[in-house]
């Protein structure tokens, strides 16, 4: 398929563009219908939602507030009432509002606070507020405002009004992308290669929020559902792009022409990130264990997005690569290409030189890495879930003043009222119920509406506000101690009853949750790496990555450690919701990188056996594509403090805390550290169960090569197995002598293609000298180990004739990674 993309690559662009023109165009027809649904089953807040929802089926549109406060006088001054009553008057008359209660009016008095310098309106619109227009928003909001005199301070609150605060729509993808676009230019050093990534992750998120828009007419798909969707379709879209790109690349600049690169790249590559784009879907789709309805939007949206991202990534990607040809490599590059020819394949530089000071110190990094990641885990003990509102707005938003003005007024549970639904015509016990919750301890006021087809709603306010804990001791205290005495079928509900149920099934379902996804990442990687230490090494990690991520979360959102220079407003409560979806993310990030590195590894320990040199050689060539992904996720995530949502917020700040963690400190610190301290059990696996367990391979095998350990007919020396040679072959040989000129005998050397496929085996001689059959003229790799001496492994380049490589042995030390 990658091959077919790259040679019909104009047919592949149409395809894609046509799709998101398509979907666009479908999508602005259709608009949207989002709808948070955070109702669970089996619990009082939803009893008490079903009860409400039969006593009121027509209910009224979204309903925000105009709240008032003079510095002098009362707010029933003529001069107030003067400035206040015609703007009133002229939002009443506007298309879309369908009612405002004035103080004013007859029934007012209570809209009044009791030293009368805090008034407030309802206004209640004709939609919910998806659906009130944001121009009709905006003049409500004009109009009320132009009330203000010196003394008089008028502030609005309400869902519908928080829209016009909300920054212009795609500020935070636009800033992560810009961000993420310098990243890539410093890594690839060319302007055509930058852009690919990102063209790729804008085409699977454009068709994946167009695609989600329309499901929301079909599913309940929640409000920040498209939000938590670009979040992560961003960053793996790009992160996945940047994987192919750089194997590209370094296929071009090795010597093959860009077709085959691209395609080999799609081959390995690719298939790494369909290996790792099932991942995460995977690890998303385990929050379905939760039975949360609110839940299952965020899954739909935030998978289709990743599979989306994958698509891109094997289909777009190649045929962008055919258009860009040699023009994938920076001017410099192609110049030094043409000149110096095909680069070597040795890796250098600082991530080899990081990878040999992990070997040699691995206690220390370990301790070391262990002691900051329990630091900043430390917070999480003190993790309270609940509900984020308009009191955690910044200072400066109307809707914030509007919240303080009511709680100063009406007082701080004024903002979340309870409502005590009754079922029943039994006025009696209504009203003793009404008065014995006016008694009870933590509630302010207490007011019961007419009845119903048989059911009255009690309008309950709290003395304290909707995120104290306070208040959940309240709602606790009604529904085991004061509706059970009053023998009253009664359920509590509203807003703040909700979130309590939500956190509180979130919090028993977690544990189920997370044995969940860490069960399924065990035995993933067990059935890749064929060990039982890799996985539970893995566990180990991400739990570690999670209470650490989550520490910083609980530091910033709910100490309040830097809210406001971020520019996030008040501190309050971890939203419920969030643990669920962030560990679900997480794993399928920290898998990728773990997938990742540990290949690597893996690949060399079949081939040398040589714990030490596996886990050096495969953090020194991983460790810098793990760290720029990382990077670049990092700016993706952290740009959604500018979403205006404070949940996306909280989403962007936890991840973006949770994959530096991972990259910069467990992956290239903590996990090969303690590789290097397990040694060889790193790749224990029962006999029984090797037997059992079914071979997966994230990268592909290589074409089998006829013959593969023909010895060459005049091979003469040597001890490789059988007789003849195929078209093409060739020798390498040699001797292998220590550094003042002794030979070494029973050096094993194996020569390994660059897919690490094993080709030749052989011991050396007496004398130290060696022949290994080679299948055919080409790059490959020459592993040499020995007792008491350091493991060497080299890239060599073979042509039609037999080559001539003496190989030298120290005494045994750490060596450098090649």
């Amino acid at each position: 398929m990658a091959r077919w993309c790259y040679r019909h690559r104009l047919v592949v662009l149409i395809l894609w563009v046509g799709a998101l023109l398509g979907l666009g165009f479908a999508g602005s027809a259709a608009g949207t219908n989002y709808a948070d649904t955070f109702t669970l089953p089996n619990t009082d807040s939803t009893r008490a939602y079903d009860l409400m929802e039969k006593a009121f089926p027509e209910r009224s549109g979204d309903t925000d507030t105009v709240v008032w406060k003079v510095d002098g006088g009362t707010a029933r001054d003529a001069s107030v009432r003067s400035r206040i009553e015609p703007a009133l008057e002229e939002i009443g008359r506007m298309k879309g509002v369908g009612e405002v209660s004035s103080p004013y009016a007859a029934q007012g008095a209570s809209q009044i606070s009791e030293d009368g310098r805090i008034a407030y309106a309802q206004i209640t619109f004709t939609e919910q507020a998806n659906g009130v227009p944001k121009a009709l928003v905006e003049d409500v909001v004009d109009t009320a405002q132009d009330a203000e005199r010196a003394g008089l301070q008028v502030e609005l609150g309400g869902q519908a009004i928080t829209r016009t605060q909300e920054p212009p729509t795609g500020i935070a993808e636009m800033t992560g992308i810009l961000a993420a676009a310098v990243v890539l230019f410093l890594a690839f050093g060319s302007l055509f290669a930058m852009l690919l990534p990102l063209v790729v992750a804008i085409a699977a998120l454009g068709t994946g929020l167009m695609a989600t828009s329309l499901l929301s007419h079909v599913t309940d798909v929640p409000e920040v559902a498209p939000l938590l969707g670009s979040l992560i379709g961003l960053g793996v879209g790009i992160d996945y792009a940047l994987f192919i790109v750089t194997r590209h690349r370094r296929g071009i600049l090795r010597g093959m022409e860009p077709e085959e690169s691209a395609v080999t790249a799609l081959n390995t590559s690719g298939r790494a990130v369909l290996f790792a784009g099932g991942t995460v879907c995977i690890a998303l789709a385990g929050m379905l264990v939760m039975n949360m309805r609110f839940l299952d939007g965020v899954v739909v949206a935030t998978s289709l997005t990743v599979v989306l991202s994958v698509l891109a990534a094997i289909t777009l990607l190649p045929a962008l690569l055919g258009l860009l040809g040699m023009r994938v490599l920076s001017r410099k590059q192609r110049r030094r290409l043409a000149a110096e020819g095909p680069e070597s394949e040795e890796a250098s530089g600082l991530a080899a030189r990081w990878s040999a000071f992990v070997q040699k110190r691995p206690r220390a990094i370990a301790a070391g890495a262990l002691v900051v990641m329990t630091v900043l885990a430390l917070p999480v003990l003190s993790i309270r879930l609940g509900a984020t509102d308009q009191g955690n707005h910044q200072d400066s938003t109307t809707t914030r003043q509007a919240y303080d003005l009511l709680a100063e007024g009406f007082g701080p549970g004024f903002n979340g009222p309870l409502q005590v639904v009754v079922d029943g015509e039994d006025k009696a016990g209504t009203d003793a119920l009404v008065s014995t919750i006016r008694s009870t301890e933590g509630v302010a006021q207490v007011a019961a509406a007419p009845p119903a087809r048989g059911i009255t709603v009690i309008q309950v306010v709290p003395t304290t506000s909707p995120q104290s804990e306070k208040t959940d001791q309240l709602i606790d205290r009604l529904r085991d101690d004061v509706i059970p005495a009053s023998g009253t079928e009664a359920h509590v509900g509203g807003v703040t009853a909700v979130f309590k149920d939500f956190a509180a099934v979130t919090g028993d379902r977690l544990p189920y949750f997370v044995a969940a996804i860490i069960t399924l990442g065990f035995l993933l990687l067990m059935v890749a790496f064929r060990s039982l230490v890799v996985p539970l090494t893995a566990a180990l990690m991400n739990l570690i990555a999670a209470a650490a991520s989550f520490g910083v979360l609980v530091a910033i959102f709910q100490w309040g450690w830097g809210t406001e220079l971020l520019g996030i407003g008040k501190e309050g409560p971890i939203t419920a919701f969030l643990p669920v979806i962030m560990l679900s993310l997480l794993f399928g990030l920290s898998m990728d990188y773990q997938v990742f590195l540990v290949s690597r590894m893996h690949e060399e320990w079949v081939h040398t056996r040589d714990n030490a040199r596996a886990v050096r050689v495969g953090l020194a060539e991983t460790s810098r594509v793990i760290n720029c992904a990382a990077l670049i996720m990092i700016c993706v995530f952290s740009a959604f403090v500018l979403s205006g949502d404070m949940e996306g917020a909280m989403a962007g700040i936890g991840l973006a805390a949770a994959v530096a963690l991972d990259a910069f400190i467990l992956r290239t610190a903590l996990v090969p550290a303690a590789m290097h301290l397990l040694g060889n059990s790193n790749w224990w696996l029962p006999a029984g169960l090797e037997k059992r367990l079914p071979h997966l391979a994230v990268e592909p095998r290589e074409e089998a090569v006829a013959e593969p350990h023909a010895r060459v007919a005049d091979a003469g020396a040597g001890n490789g197995t059988g007789t003849g040679t195929g078209g093409g072959s060739t020798v390498i040989h040699g001797f292998v002598r220590t550094p003042d000129g002794a030979p070494v005998e029973g050096a094993a050397l194996t020569l390994l293609s660059k897919g690490g496929r094993q080709l030749d085996r052989v011991d050396s001689l007496a004398d130290g000298s060696y022949i290994v059959s080679v299948p055919s003229a080409g790059s490959y790799l020459l592993a040499v180990t020995a007792q008491e001496h350091a493991s060497r492994a080299r890239h060599v380049m073979v042509g039609a004739e037999p080559l001539v490589y003496d190989v030298e042995l120290a005494e045994d030390e750490v060596d450098a990674v090649n």
